[in-house]
């Protein structure tokens, strides 16, 4: 029975890897084959799939950038890249379960099997696509794909059962970056000038142009974390040493990357009004939970404040250079914003009918 499944988790693990690795490989020979390289070895624009595959699952990269070998570090990676892994995963572990004749005695362990030659063969990757001058941090790759392919496996099939804190800290943190959405969306049409002239700037061509905007595309979900972070007091940076927020405006130079043209010209006060939406969002969770048990409201408040950590995390890094060492939100100031002004929302919405009472 272990050989069966062994045999089927394989097959639909090289599966899903082929499923993204493939169409990868051809972008990158594509633009190699018009852009060229500096060495001109055709093994280039495989390793470059390579790397563009573990960095869709947000694996860092330690780099050594030439002339000099500067040490140099890349973590700030698209997170709307992660579609594409969490796709062809969710695809192989159903044809697995489907292979298997959704046999429920059987899904657990094919569940764990996939995870595990998933994280082997991405750790393999890394460490033989490894140059002098990039380096993917292989070590990692348990902490990023494990947990990635189980949570994405246990979305498939039989599906395990979420408690319902999950289910409402999940909801309420969905709603707060839907309206960050929605607030980046119309700050984009409103600096569409400056976008478009950061986009001539680059002059990319027919091909560069096109993998602009799919970078620019998969980077969106970045600028909506960096947006609630702003929208809640705590800010961002974009380089060392700089802070964009309501309060603060210390930029020393930008990157000539059209997302950028959104930014703020300087500080605008009125955005504080953001903090009362992360309140009222809080607020909206003690609605929520509370009649069910409190019990269930701290704990959904807990788990807020445990996913809203976690998105500031991968909604920061480093971007090649010591000069942008720091791109992003700050993780603890992110999380200590958003999670207290959650609390405090909540706070209000239990206490505020009791003193109405007496």
């Amino acid at each position: 029975m272990f050989g069966r499944v062994l045999g089927v988790t394989a097959t639909q693990v090289l599966r899903s890897i082929a499923l993204l690795l493939l169409p990868t490989s051809f972008i990158a020979l594509l633009a190699w084959a018009t852009a060229g390289s500096a060495t001109g070895n055709t093994g280039d624009p495989l390793r470059a799939a390579l790397w563009i595959w573990l960095a869709a699952h947000q694996l860092p990269f330690s780099l050594a950038l030439p002339p000099v070998n500067a040490a140099g570090y890349l973590s700030y990676l698209p997170l709307g890249a992660l579609v594409f892994p969490v796709l062809a995963i969710r695809n192989g572990i159903a044809r697995t379960i489907d292979r298997l004749d959704h046999d429920s005695s059987l899904i657990p362990l094919a569940r764990v099997l996939f995870a595990v030659m998933y994280s082997a063969i991405g750790a393999l990757f890394a460490y033989f696509s490894s140059t002098s001058a990039v380096k993917p941090v292989w070590y990692f790759v348990p902490l990023f794909f494990l947990p990635l392919t189980f949570i994405s496996a246990a979305t498939v099939g039989r599906r395990l059962i979420f408690g319902q804190a999950i289910l409402y800290s999940s909801r309420i943190i969905a709603f707060l970056l839907g309206i960050s959405s929605i607030i980046f969306g119309i700050t984009i049409f409103t600096h569409l000038s400056t976008v478009k002239n950061l986009t001539t700037v680059l002059e990319p061509g027919l091909l560069g142009g096109f993998l602009l905007l799919l970078l620019n595309i998969v980077y969106l979900p970045n600028a909506v974390v960096a947006t609630l972070g702003y929208f809640s007091g705590a800010g961002f940076a974009v380089g060392s040493g700089s802070l964009i927020s309501p309060l603060s405006f210390h930029v020393n130079s930008i990157p000539a990357f059209p997302l950028l043209g959104t930014l703020p010209a300087g500080k605008y006060h009125i955005a504080l009004i953001g903090i009362a939406c992360v309140v009222l969002s809080g607020a909206m969770l003690t609605i929520w939970t509370v009649a069910l048990n409190t019990k269930i409201l701290i704990q959904s408040l807990f788990a807020s404040v445990v996913i809203i950590a976690l998105i500031g995390y991968a909604g920061s890094g480093a971007l090649f250079t010591d000069a942008m060492s720091a791109v992003g939100v700050s993780p603890w100031k992110f999380t200590l914003s958003v999670g207290a002004e959650l609390i405090f929302g909540a706070l209000l919405a239990l206490y505020i009918p009791r003193i109405g009472k007496r």
